[in-house]
């Protein structure tokens, strides 16, 4: 509305005290603009009326000095803008680089230290794993061949024990022989050879009995001299198989004894395998975590990158249409403001003492 009246007044002034050539030269400049044919317009509908020069005159500057109120505020806000859009800027490349950073040393620290970490204790577990298969298999095994030692004792023992009762029969044969018959000695003969048989796998005994069958065979069994030989032969045969049993009863408790110490070394040794494995595992567990928490950090990181990257898009491209739109209304003020001062120097310029409103 000021406008209006002020432009109202420039349209009396201007019909009142311009000379014609003046208002024709007044006319095309201000043709040049919007603003400009606004007031030429406005005088044209107010040409008629008049009024007091310097009412004119401090309308036109106030008009001037609003023009350059707006000027100066579009200046100063147009600058503080400025300043936040350098500051958010700085901050917003500020933030992308720490973002970067921490994506790329969480990558290295995954790929130089956690992975392998996690590939040497998975290796470790397994071949503590592979570790104990085999202790098992150790002792199944030491199960197996112990009992088969015991097998083969047993039956060791049952043959000696057997020669031993064939050596007491022929020792109680012996003792019957008096006058001997032919039948008697064939049956004493007979049983030395059972002894043979029973002990044919017995290399240590073997000699002893060849002998004594060998002593059997060509004597007179009517000697008693003869018979007293054979007899001591005999007992020190059977001491020897008695003695041959002891050997294998006392060797096999050490072999059983050998056994138990031995299958409780690998009861020991599957334990601490077992505790190797469970130590391993807690380091798996924990580094595994670990794995997962960076992981995620890196993943937030570059969710913060990619929006940091945005944001800072977003607001070059919202300062450059602001700084489109200062420049614009700058460019508008000025124009207006070279209007409104050119308009002021010809109203100063001219004679309006004789209007009267």
């Amino acid at each position: 509305m000021k406008s209006i009246i002020l432009i109202a007044l420039i349209a009396v002034a201007f019909t009142a005290r311009v000379q014609e050539r003046n208002m024709a030269k007044v006319q095309a400049d201000l043709a040049k603009s919007t603003y400009g044919s606004a007031l030429l317009h406005l005088v044209e509908l107010h040409s008629m009326a008049g009024g007091p020069v310097q009412e004119l005159i401090d309308a036109i500057e106030e008009l001037i000095n609003d023009l350059e109120e707006e000027l100066e505020e579009l200046e100063f806000n147009f600058k503080v803008r400025t300043n936040e859009h350098n500051a958010l800027v700085v901050s917003l490349e500020q933030d992308i680089q720490d973002a970067v950073i921490d994506v790329n040393n969480t990558q290295d620290t995954l790929d130089n230290l956690l992975y392998p970490r996690r590939a040497q204790i998975q290796s470790k577990i397994d071949s503590v794993i592979g570790y104990q298969e085999d202790n098992r298999k150790n002792y199944d095994e030491a199960i197996l061949v112990r009992e088969q030692e015991h097998e083969a004792f047993e039956a060791q023992v049952a043959e000696l024990n057997d020669a031993t009762a064939s050596v007491d029969d022929a020792l109680a044969l012996l003792a019957s022989l008096t006058n001997p018959s032919l039948l008697q000695i064939r049956r004493f003969q007979n049983t030395l050879k059972n002894i043979e048989n029973k002990i044919r796998s017995r290399s240590r005994m073997a000699p002893m009995i060849k002998a004594l069958i060998a002593l059997a065979s060509n004597q007179n069994f009517s000697n008693q001299d003869v018979l007293k030989n054979i007899v001591d032969a005999l007992n020190e045969f059977r001491n020897a198989v008695v003695d041959q049993i002891n050997d294998l009863t006392a060797q096999e408790a050490q072999d059983v004894v050998d056994h138990e110490a031995y299958l409780e070394q690998l009861d020991d040794e599957y334990a601490e395998f077992q505790r190797q494995i469970d130590r391993a595992t807690v380091d798996l567990t924990a580094t595994n975590e670990k794995i997962d928490q960076l992981t995620e950090f890196r993943n937030q990181r570059a969710a913060d990158q990619k929006q940091y990257t945005a944001e800072l898009e977003l607001e070059n491209n919202t300062y450059a249409e602001e700084t489109d739109i200062y420049t614009n209304t700058k460019n508008e003020f000025t124009r207006e403001l070279g209007v409104s001062e050119q308009a002021l120097a010809l109203v100063k310029s001219a004679d309006f003492s004789n209007i009267q409103v």
